[in-house]
């Protein structure tokens, strides 16, 4: 006998049991921070848990066509961890248009400008030695006096920088209209399990921010209308009376009010007359703020109840130019989608009083605000727009952590945008622009990047990144809804954000929470979604013929636990389908056999699994 064979195979035996009973795969930082019980075990923050924030006051003055771009702000930041800080990292997400910075793509002439130039910077009043040589996106501030826990520092920051002539997810729109994003330096985030968020953001990937109060003074010439997040402080200052008076009106219309207009704009009487007019913004406890300019875009707004319990309604505004005719229904689609994410998924009341969207170039989110990019086909502007508007939930009310997990919004924000549209266009629509948009990118590659494990984190990928973050974990998400049942699957996403609004979840927050909720051990699902290089591919083998009807093996080639259907001719013309959910490769997630009972004989079998899109159909049916 060879001892040290069986030594060796009892070893790996046991080493593997001892996997399973941990459950799921967890990182060291993740672990350490479930031992310091800032997160807990049922999904729940933990007893000690804790997040940083600020108050932010900030001025920024634009005079287009001139792109230099001058801000000046005050930050009150709160250290609200048990650790002091020695130094602070400032996020400079301008940056990422200096020649040198780290890209994911080729940088045009058009898109390289100066990155943020630091006039003065002070900590505490005292003077803060800076650099503004780097092209990097994070700059590490050294402190006067160290800040203790329980603490807070004052920073007092001047800045310019030059507004790109390329526009993706900001920059100049068209010569007199402006859309700036990411223009103000900021404090990164420290939390519980990475410390400071210090990973360099490259033009492909997405953000992480704390939860903030703001105060946004935006000077800008006479003529020129400001757009942002928040809610606006001085209408009758900055707007003529008939204009603060459409505005005011559309806050309560369910029509789309016409606030402005190319024929108002040949007036040149929409704003007060004064040389620089200071539009004033306040938003408390949100993750960023953003706003457009312009002196010719169309201003439409209207509103809609969110809350029928309370009658809260929300403005829906729009601004475009006149020549894009699908943004003049953009306030009536952006109503619906309000509507529809409040009452039914994610089913929670629209949380802010606002959302603009704005004619761009970059079909991108940000806090009350959407940077959409004119179609000629208004159905495809409604759908875009849908998804940036059901990232309200994803990441602003839920603070997730974007550059590394982005299949924790992305994925959502899929799945609330293919939700809504079934109620909107019908299920047969959505479902195939759902399959056609998302699913086929994925499921017909063949290439090994496309199958790396959902959990990997996002900013480690240079390939796979989109389907990582949008395709797969939609999937899930509604392979888990067909599991539970719409309620039980409600229920327990309602769960995990009453937990976790206005916080920072992880992936594993989600996991234990959802299983929590549901009174359901997931753990066997989230590891087949999320810890696998599985896909889509299903085989059926065979029908047997039993005393009771007939059993139809099932293989699953690619892994993914999904739902499907079993669709049954008869010989005599008959039909039935019988549907499976997930639940059925529970047991075992390599092959099921599915019952028929039936006196009947059976002629043809299929299985289809819908947008489950499978990725060899050439075996999913059989002749008996």
């Amino acid at each position: 006998m060879n001892f040290k064979k069986v030594i060796l195979v009892a070893f790996l035996a046991t080493a593997f049991a001892e996997t399973e009973a941990q459950g799921l795969y967890m990182p060291r930082d993740i672990k350490a921070a479930y031992k310091k019980e800032t997160r807990s075990p049922n999904g729940k923050p933990g007893k000690n848990y804790w997040q940083n924030r600020a108050k932010y006051n900030i001025t920024i003055t634009a005079i287009p066509p001139d792109r230099n771009i001058k801000g000046t702000e005050k930050i009150v930041y709160y250290n609200n961890s048990p650790d002091t800080l020695k130094a602070l990292n400032i996020k400079m997400i301008m940056n990422i248009h200096k020649p040198g910075a780290t890209r994911s793509l080729p940088a045009s002439e058009e898109y390289l400008a100066t990155g943020i130039k630091i006039d003065r910077f002070l900590a505490g009043g005292q003077s803060v030695s800076y650099t503004n040589t780097s092209p990097s996106t994070n700059k590490i501030i050294k402190l006067p006096s160290a800040l203790l826990p329980k603490d807070s520092v004052v920073l007092d920051i001047d800045w310019h920088f030059q507004l790109s002539v390329e526009s993706g997810r900001e920059g100049m729109l068209d010569p007199t209209t402006y859309f700036l994003a990411y223009f103000y330096p900021r404090v990164s985030v420290y939390d519980d399990y990475a410390g400071w968020d210090n990973i360099e953001f490259i033009d492909r990937q997405e953000f992480y921010n704390d939860f903030n109060d703001y105060v946004l003074n935006v000077k800008v010439p006479k003529n020129f209308v400001v757009w942002a997040t928040g809610t606006l402080q001085n209408t009758r200052e900055v707007l003529q009376p008939e204009y603060a008076k459409r505005l005011e009106k559309s806050y309560t219309s369910d029509a789309t009010i016409r606030i402005a207009t190319p024929k108002d704009y040949e007036k040149k009487n929409i704003t007060a007359q004064n040389e620089l007019n200071t539009w004033t913004w306040t938003a408390d406890n949100i993750s960023d703020v953003t706003f457009a300019l312009s002196d010719h875009y169309n201003w439409d707004g209207a509103s809609v109840v969110v809350d029928p319990k309370t009658r809260r309604r929300a403005s829906m505004q729009a601004v475009y130019a006149d020549s894009a005719a699908d943004f003049h229904q953009a306030v009536q689609f952006g109503r619906q989608s309000l509507r529809l994410l409040s009452n039914t998924w994610p089913g929670i009341p629209y949380p802010f009083p606002k959302m603009t969207t704005v004619m761009g170039l970059a079909d991108m989110e940000y806090p009350m605000m959407c940077n959409d990019s004119h179609n000629d086909d208004p159905d495809f502007t409604r759908f875009i727009q849908d998804h940036e508007i059901a990232h309200t939930y994803m990441p602003f009310y839920m603070g997730i952590n974007e550059t590394r997990y982005a299949f924790m919004d992305e994925g959502w924000a899929t799945t609330f945008e293919y939700l809504i549209g079934q109620l909107i266009s019908g299920k047969p629509k959505a479902d195939s622009l759902y399959k056609k948009f998302r699913v086929e990118r994925w499921i017909h590659s063949t290439a090994t990047h496309q199958d790396l494990p959902v959990i990997t984190p996002s900013n480690e990928l240079t390939r796979g990144y989109g389907n990582n973050a949008y395709v797969k974990p939609s999937l899930s998400y509604l392979a888990l809804k067909d599991m539970l049942g719409d309620d039980l699957f409600k229920k327990s996403l309602h769960g995990f954000m009453d937990r976790w609004n206005g916080k920072h979840p992880i992936p594993w927050d989600f996991f234990n929470s959802m299983s929590d909720v549901s009174g359901r051990d997931l753990t066997w699902f989230f590891n087949n979604w999320f810890f696998s290089n599985h896909y889509i591919d299903l085989s059926v083998e065979n029908g047997t013929k039993t005393n009771n009807g007939y059993t139809i093996n099932v293989q699953n080639l690619g892994g993914f636990a999904i739902p499907f259907d079993v669709k049954v001719t008869f010989t005599d013309g008959t039909t039935q389908t019988l549907h499976q959910t997930p639940a059925v490769w529970q047991a075992n997630q390599k092959k099921v056999s599915v019952t028929v009972p039936t006196a009947k004989n059976i002629k043809t079998v299929i299985i289809d699994g819908g947008i489950f899109l499978d990725a060899d159909t050439s075996n999913n049916s059989f002749t008996m």
